[in-house]
């Protein structure tokens, strides 16, 4: 899944520095791919730190839910 989403936002980069008439095309992909490279790191955090919290969350509102919905 993370690689299809860098090779995704490397494609997006990539077509939109390409198609901008711009002289400063170098400075422009190198700051996407910083921006591109920054946001990947943020998510892989958010959900090595939050993921097994959310799942244990989601566990127990189903748990929680499941008498309701079947009684």
């Amino acid at each position: 899944m993370n690689q299809l989403y860098f090779a995704m936002a490397t494609m997006q980069a990539f077509f939109a520095d390409r198609f901008e008439d711009r002289k400063d095309r170098g400075a422009t992909a190198v700051e996407y791919g910083l921006m591109v490279g920054l946001i990947a790191v943020v998510i892989i955090a958010a959900v090595v730190l939050l993921g097994e919290n959310l799942d244990k969350l989601f566990d127990k509102v189903n748990a929680e839910m499941a008498p309701k919905v079947t009684g």
